[in-house]
């Protein structure tokens, strides 16, 4: 049996899956700070271009300087910071030059660990960004493989790509990307040894979310099949649409004789912790999924199953789920079987809505899909369809899409901005709006102090004194009370 390591997933992609990147602002990560840099991660799953932009837009504080303190608060554990291609904060295909900027200025405020995860599995587009990274300073590159099912994605798929990734001395790792949670025990075993063989010395990680309740069985496969290291939630944050909870991997893990050079007691400290901040800040927790076949077939992001549906609800539109979600199937692959994650999923969801909402099949195409068909996220595994495509670029939105700049250069986006400007501040103001960068530094430095207890308290003395039926108002813990009249 293999010594396996975790890579913590809670501050990431937890609070995406289940929080929609909104649940941890500067003072609910630096709060567990202490308990992650005693538990023995391999990493941090930390953040994202799209979570430096929630801090700014939503929480009015700077991306930077949380991971600055969060580095400084972890110094033997690495940062993780996930691409997911040439874009960076803004959905516009950025030029190289300011993407070498971003992942230098990333690891110069203390990231060191880069997951690229290309939603084509273009390994092309990952090697650049490898390089990119490596030259920029990062310890470590991982390259992800992202899994989905489809007639082209088998194996050998897979099995070439890992090859071609495992040749470049810019990346040190890969790992199986199952954003889904499609990736089943039977397949693993078939799966992970055609990548293992391919793949030299290099290590080989594991990630997958629980959302139709295979990843706990795939993952109690995937160790003895040669994954070294396995990328958890906790608490409140894991389960659900987001990744099993470390606790109980490492539990059932070792009782199929696995050994873990893990703090136990710090792994249930961080598992506690984001229970009890989802229990005081009104958070939904992640529960066990039951398995759902119908999944496979649309295989959208949990939360993008809740936007469906609430679009198709203010559209009077309910009655045609099950349309949409065939649609869904058919919109994938004559668009050339895009993997179903962003920006993919929120493309592929709306022209099903709109192909089945209209009388006509592509008689709307949204501005996303027309900018996928001109090559602006990517290569398509695939073709697109003939007859999609030339109704694509038929279009007289095609032309002009077609006719929009590249993102400029860091020199003319310089002299745009301010030659003046830290990098910091220069990628901030490049990728978002200047009101909301002016906010959020109106807004000062960050709170950093948090306890889950007085959050709790504090929100359910705002609940009460919203209510107009109480003439006194009493709250008590211990070494606390507090009486309002």
């Amino acid at each position: 049996m293999t010594d396996l390591r975790l890579v913590e997933t809670s501050l990431r992609d937890g609070n995406q899956s289940l929080w929609g990147a909104l649940g941890v602002d500067t003072a609910r990560t630096l709060a567990i700070a202490p308990a992650m840099a005693r538990a023995g991660f391999k990493a941090i799953d930390f953040t994202t271009s799209t979570h430096m932009g929630v801090a700014v837009r939503y929480k009015q504080q700077d991306p930077w300087e949380r991971i600055r303190l969060m580095s400084a608060a972890l110094p033997h554990t690495p940062l993780q910071f996930l691409s997911t291609g040439f874009r960076f904060i803004a959905w516009e295909t950025a030029s190289p030059d300011f993407m070498a900027l971003a992942y230098r200025t990333l690891v110069n405020n203390g990231i060191r660990r880069f997951a690229l995860a290309d939603p084509m599995n273009d390994v092309a587009g990952n090697l650049a960004g490898a390089r990119m990274a490596k030259a920029g300073g990062a310890d470590e590159v991982v390259a992800a493989l992202v899994f989905t099912l489809s007639p082209i994605h088998d194996d050998a798929h897979y099995a070439e790509r890992a090859r071609a990734l495992a040749a470049s001395a810019d990346v040190d790792a890969l790992y199986i990307k199952d954003p889904g949670g499609l990736l089943t025990p039977m397949r693993a075993a078939t799966l992970i040894p055609a990548i293992r063989a391919v793949i030299g010395a290099k290590p080989l990680e594991l990630h997958a979310h629980c959302t139709i309740g295979l990843a706990d069985l795939t993952y109690l496969a995937a160790a003895d099949l040669g994954i070294e290291t396995l990328q958890c939630a906790s608490g409140g944050a894991a389960d659900g649409t987001s990744n099993p909870p470390a606790m109980r991997v490492l539990a059932n893990l070792k009782a199929q004789g696995h050994r873990f050079d893990v703090d136990e007691e710090a792994l249930a400290e961080i598992a506690a912790y984001f229970a009890a901040l989802a229990e005081a800040d009104g958070l939904p927790t992640g529960a066990p999924q039951a398995f759902d076949a119908a999944y496979q077939r649309h295989q959208l992001p949990g939360g993008m199953v809740g936007t469906m549906r609430r679009h198709l609800s203010e559209q009077r539109l309910s009655h045609l789920e099950g349309q949409v979600i065939e649609e869904i199937g058919r919109v994938r692959e004559e668009l050339g079987w895009p993997i179903v994650m962003t920006p993919f999923a929120q493309m592929v969801m709306t022209q099903a809505v709109m192909n089945v909402s209209a009388k006509e099949r592509y008689a709307t195409i949204p501005d996303e899909v027309v900018r996928y068909a001109l090559g602006r996220f990517g290569r398509p595994n695939v073709p697109i369809a003939a007859h999609v495509m030339d109704r694509i670029m038929a279009s007289t939105r095609a032309r002009e899409l077609a006719a929009e700049p590249d993102m400029a250069d860091v020199a003319t986006l310089r002299r745009r901005f301010g030659s003046g400007l830290s990098d910091e501040e220069f990628l901030l103001r490049a990728t978002m709006p200047a009101d909301q960068v002016d906010a959020m530094h109106a807004a000062g430095p960050a709170p950093r102090d948090y306890d889950p207890a007085i959050s709790g308290l504090m929100r359910e003395l705002r609940r009460l004194l919203e209510r107009t039926d109480l003439a006194q108002v009493a709250l008590s813990r211990p070494g606390l009370k507090l009486e309002l009249a």
